[in-house]
C-alpha cells in the first residue's frame, strides 16, 4: 500500500446467506487487533518414574481474533445507523435463516478486510462474541457513537483450488450472481481472498459494488488480472 493511501477497514460475509446487510464498515479503523493461536498436549504419566512423560501433540485450536469497532453517526448522515451496525453484528452471532431452514444450523462466515494486511488475510471466522456499548446520544434518546468488542473465532478454510490457467486469458470465465452473494463472496469463492472483489469491479466496469443485483452475470478475471486490478 502506498503512503498516504487509507483503507477502511470492514467485516464483510463471504459465506452464508444472511437477511439483512452482508457488510459492515467501521468509521474508525482500528487502533489495535489481537490475534491468539493455541494447541493441546497432553503428558502422559510414566509409572514409577520421577519424571513426566514427553507431551504428546493432540491438535490445534482454532485462532481467534479480537478488536474493538467503533461507530460515529455524526460522521455521516446518510447510510446505516449507528444501531443498525450493531444490529447486524448481534444478528451475524446467530446462525442465518436459510440453514435453520435446511436443519443444518451455521453462522455466516466473516472475513476482516482492512486493506492487505498480511496478518489477517485469508482469515475467516464466525462471530463468537459482541459486547456493544452506547456512548452517547441525541435529544430523543437515538445513538450517536457506539463501541463492540468483537471476537471472530476461525473455521477451516478449503484447500487451495487447482487453477494451472490462472495466468492465461482462458482462466477467465463468468458466473451468475444467487441471493446473498456479494463481489467479497465471488471473489473467496474464486480466489480464496476477498479483497479481489475490488479487481472484480473493476473488470466489469462497476463504480458501486453495492448495487450488483441477484441475477445479474459478473466476468471474473483471472487470479493474476484480478490483482493487478485490485
Amino acid at each position: 500500500m502506498d503512503s498516504g493511501e487509507y483503507e477502511v477497514a470492514t467485516l464483510r460475509v463471504v459465506e452464508g446467506k444472511v437477511s439483512g446487510p452482508d457488510e459492515v464498515f467501521l468509521d474508525f479503523n482500528p487502533g489495535e487487533y489481537a490475534i491468539s493461536k493455541s494447541s493441546s498436549w497432553s503428558r502422559p504419566q510414566m509409572k514409577g518414574g520421577k519424571q513426566t512423560g514427553k507431551p504428546e501433540f493432540q491438535g490445534a485450536n482454532a485462532q481467534t481474533l479480537q478488536f474493538e469497532a467503533l461507530f460515529d453517526q455524526r460522521l455521516h448522515q446518510n447510510g446505516p445507523t449507528v444501531a443498525d451496525a450493531v444490529a447486524t453484528l448481534l444478528e451475524w452471532v446467530k446462525p442465518t435463516d436459510d440453514s435453520v431452514s435446511k436443519k443444518k444450523p451455521q453462522p455466516p462466515i466473516l472475513v476482516f478486510e482492512w486493506g492487505k494486511n498480511p496478518a489477517l488475510t485469508g482469515f475467516r471466522g464466525y462471530l463468537k462474541q459482541v459486547q456493544a456499548k452506547f456512548l452517547l446520544f441525541d435529544g430523543t434518546g437515538k445513538p450517536l457513537r457506539a463501541t463492540a468488542n468483537l471476537t471472530l473465532e476461525e473455521v477451516p478454510v478449503p484447500a487451495k483450488k487447482q487453477n494451472p490457467t490462472s495466468g492465461s486469458i482462458h482462466g477467465r470465465r463468468s458466473c451468475l450472481v444467487n441471493e446473498g452473494d456479494s463481489l467479497a463472496s465471488l471473489a473467496w469463492r474464486e480466489y480464496e481472498d476477498p479483497t479481489l472483489w475490488r479487481g472484480i469491479a473493476a473488470f466489469n466496469g462497476i463504480d458501486d459494488p453495492l448495487r450488483v443485483k441477484p441475477g445479474a452475470t459478473i466476468l471474473l478475471p483471472t487470479a493474476d488480472e484480478a490483482r493487478r486490478l485490485s
